[in-house]
């Protein structure tokens, strides 16, 4: 499949009309995307966690690939906003029929969908099903191969400017799978983007991509020295599932080098914080005492994640056609 087709994120008023990745993206976009996620916060907090803006919207999760988390997060955004939902196992139906992706897309705009939230193992997977659908109809990746994932990024953006309030003066360290990480990749795009002046990662040679320093990064392979005096630690997954041949001698060496203990935090500064973008493997990327600890942020990197996931929705079905 020919996924990689290039498709504007903008329309013609210059209005996001699909969240296809975050390289691109203005700093002013960015911000408005925070802001508005920033006055759906106190919606959880209701009693009545519901608001109208998208009823009577059809919103399908298309995912071509499992995701418990992000799946759960974006079908609890949309229905907070009032849209009605309908998930699709795509692999368990029509995928393992033949049925081509384009076929399933063309069958299920014929049932009125206003979005798609689309989750894919290849990259392009979300840019070529924009280029090809209606003008009415948005497109929302939720992470497409090793590309982007760029409402992670968003979430974990607005997670550090609600415990650092500004960006402009921080020192930002990604650690772990960054040559598998769409995460990854979202999150350099999105601090470069705000202004954040030192982005460090922090990797053995076998797990980041070739020539990474031209995203803008500073890389590290020693742990002591990329962690020293950081504001923000953001720990990524081991991508086992995506990785081919021997790249790691063992998870218990890996953990030993790369993973973050309270003795490895303690070089950060003292009021750093501690991010994961989940599921976590506990004592492979991440000791406990540090995934349970004080400085740990991850529980609520979720939270903010359906926030930021209603702000998204909500303003790509406020733009214009």
């Amino acid at each position: 499949m020919a996924f990689l087709s290039r498709n504007p994120q903008l329309n013609q008023h210059g209005e996001l009309q699909h969240l296809l990745t975050i390289e691109g993206l203005g700093a002013g976009m960015v911000r408005h995307i925070l802001d508005t996620a920033q006055s759906f916060v106190s919606v959880s907090e209701r009693e009545v966690k519901k608001i109208p803006l998208l009823r009577g919207k059809s919103i399908f999760n298309l995912f071509f690939e499992p995701s418990t988390r992000t799946r759960t997060t974006f079908e609890i955004a949309a229905k907070r906003l009032s849209a009605d939902v309908i998930n699709l196992n795509i692999n368990a139906s029509s995928q393992s029929k033949g049925e081509t992706v384009l076929d399933t897309v063309d069958n299920l705009a014929a049932m009125q969908a206003d979005m798609f939230i689309v989750r894919h193992a290849q990259s392009g997977a979300a840019h070529f099903i924009a280029g090809h659908v209606a003008p009415h109809i948005h497109v929302v990746n939720a992470g497409d191969g090793r590309h982007a994932h760029p409402t992670q990024g968003l979430l974990d953006m607005y997670t550090i400017r609600h415990y650092k309030q500004e960006f402009h003066n921080l020192r930002v360290a990604i650690v772990g799978d960054v040559l598998h990480s769409r995460v990854a990749r979202s999150q350099i795009h999105a601090l470069t983007t705000l202004g954040v002046p030192e982005v460090r990662v922090i990797a053995p040679k076998t797990l980041l991509p070739a020539q990474v320093e031209r995203m803008g990064v500073q890389v590290y392979h020693d742990m002591a020295q990329g962690l020293k005096d950081v504001d923000v630690v953001i720990m990524l997954r081991l991508q086992n599932e995506r990785m081919r041949g021997a790249l790691l001698p063992s998870a218990q060496e890996y953990f030993k080098s790369y993973g973050l203990t309270q003795d490895k935090l303690a070089l950060a500064k003292s009021d750093a914080i501690v991010m994961h973008p989940g599921p976590m493997n506990r004592g492979v990327e991440i000791d406990s005492d540090v995934a349970d600890g004080n400085q740990s942020v991850i529980l609520p990197q979720v939270t903010f994640g359906i926030a930021v996931r209603m702000a998204v929705m909500s303003i790509l079905a406020g733009s214009k056609q």
